[in-house]
């Protein structure tokens, strides 16, 4: 990790505020539910960035990219560099496969796994998917069980399982996903 300025913002969502964090490199964390200082203590600790209260254009474009895939319109985040750093090669291999599952698409963790060469490693994959921090740019909702059920979604980092539930079946209805 290398020290570099991070900035911190806030985008609207229908459930309550998205915290965006980027670097110059790109976008280095977004969390739903987030509150802010935690969310400020955890972009700090894992990137080891030096948090700065000014905005900056990588950011403003953060925002407004978060708010128009809240509204239908992908291809902002999708284009959108992400700076992720994370602690080991298989959460930069899930992670990287995660992030090619298109708008309205699904995977299972067991399709994720066998993608990235690692056929039976479902349950490993989904660790690799709750460390996620970059969340809706790398779309970690469009990951769900093999039986077509929604799985899960980032524990309880920040609200509760049902709340992050709920997030992720009103994202997946967004994108036109039914599940049974």
């Amino acid at each position: 990790m290398t020290s570099h300025t991070i900035r911190i913002g806030t985008a609207r969502a229908p459930w309550g505020p998205v915290r965006v964090a980027t670097s110059d490199r790109g976008l280095a964390g977004l969390a739903v539910l987030a509150p802010l200082e935690a969310f400020r203590a955890d972009v700090a600790r894992r990137t080891g960035g030096e948090i700065v209260p000014d905005a900056g254009p990588m950011l403003d474009r953060a925002i407004a990219a978060v708010e128009a895939f809240l509204d239908g319109r992908p291809a902002e985040l999708g284009a959108l560099p992400v700076d992720l750093v994370v602690r080991s090669s298989w959460d930069v291999a899930v992670l990287g496969e995660v992030r090619q599952i298109g708008w309205g698409q699904v995977s299972s963790y067991g399709r994720v796994a066998t993608a990235i060469g690692r056929r039976g490693a479902a349950r490993a994959v989904g660790g690799a998917v709750g460390r996620n921090p970059i969340g809706l740019a790398i779309p970690c909702h469009r990951v769900i069980a093999g039986d077509g059920s929604i799985g899960g979604y980032g524990g309880d980092w920040f609200g509760t399982r049902e709340e992050l539930l709920e997030i992720k079946r009103e994202l997946l209805r967004l994108e036109g996903v039914r599940l049974p």
